[in-house]
Parts: structure tokens; sequence; C-alpha cells
């Protein structure tokens, strides 16, 4: 349960930070479309539930987070379960003291190798099958993006399933270039690198 408290935090964290609060729209686009924590159509119901659970308050038309900020820790590349933002736990909850079941160590908890859906994988085999040319050059883009900007292969691939579950028809070539877009990358080289004569 402190798990679910702690990824509320954090999302409020990123979304709230240096401001003095954010119109249900503006947060609904930050859920969405900015952070891709959710579908578009889930972010208003998201929003909502948020308000219903008192994790936000109205103050003056915006909204505002109801529980203290200052400290909350967001590691590198977290990003939290649709599931806990569309069903939170009562914003009660963030005071509760921690059982010692959830304060065991980060390390001696295993992790559930990530799963791949049907559809991520069918849409990627259906891409192969196109005969666009950009497709055999997928593995060099994958190589440029993760050496230039650092990020492994398993969170670049995460990205850029993302990008293809928020946009039905990209093919993997564009959704790693948006990727590397993201990363502040120079895309002249990306283009270069996906060039066919």
């Amino acid at each position: 349960m402190r798990e679910e408290v702690e990824d509320i935090r954090r999302v409020l964290t990123i979304a709230f930070r240096g401001t003095d609060g954010l119109s249900a729209q503006d947060f609904e686009r930050t859920l969405s479309f900015d952070m891709e924590w959710v579908a578009p159509d889930e972010a208003e119901t998201a929003v909502k539930a948020l308000h219903a659970a008192g994790w936000l308050k109205q103050e003056g038309g915006r909204l505002v987070p109801t529980v203290p900020l200052g400290n909350v820790n967001v590691p590198f590349g977290w990003f939290p379960r649709p599931s806990r933002l569309l069903q939170p736990v009562p914003a009660s909850r963030a005071s509760e003291p921690a059982t010692q079941n959830e304060v065991e160590p980060q390390q001696r908890r295993s992790t559930p190798a990530p799963v791949q859906s049907a559809t991520t994988s069918s849409r990627r085999e259906s891409t192969r099958d196109t005969g666009d040319p950009r497709a055999k050059l997928l593995q060099r883009v994958i190589r440029y993006v993760a050496r230039q900007s650092g990020l492994e292969n398993e969170e670049l691939s995460r990205r850029a399933e993302r990008k293809q579950a928020a946009f039905d028809l990209m093919t993997p070539w564009l959704a790693y270039a948006l990727v590397a877009r993201e990363q502040g990358l120079e895309m002249n080289d990306i283009v270069e690198a996906l060039a066919v004569v």
C-alpha cells in the first residue's frame, strides 16, 4: 500500500512542480500527452478519481495537491501504473506509517520480466511485413540512439512501444526517432541513418 501512495505522490510532484496549481485540463494533458502515463481518453477519469480520493482540491478554480510534496524521491525513468491513477488509494493513507513488509529493502524484491503484449508484438510483425526499407535499418537506429542518449535498450524499447501504443499507425523506426528527439539528439544524424535510396 505504501508503494501506491508513493507513486501518487511522485505523480503529483512531477505534475505540480513549479506551479501554484493547474486547471483540470492542464493536469489531464500532463498525464496523457506530456508524460504518457495514461491514454488521452483516461486522463479525465484519472483526474476525477484523484480528486475524489482526496489527493487534489479546488482552490481558486485550480487543482492543488492536498498532501505535502517536499521530499518526494522520483527515480530516473520511473513511471506509474495507470491503474494507480485510475483507482487511487485514499489520500488519508499518505499519513499512515509503513508496515514491516513495506520497508523491505528494494534489492530483495524480485522484479518480474516485462511481458510483451500480443498487440505490440503483432504491430511489430505487421510493420516488418510492409516492405518498408527503413524497417531493415531499425537495429542501426536503436544502437545509435542507445549510444548517444545513454539509455538502456529495454528503456528505449519501452518508450518506443508506448509511442506506438499511443499512435496506432506509427512504425517502430519512427517511434525510436521520436524517442531520440525527446532525448535532445541531433535529428539530422537520425534522418541520415534512416535514409534509403
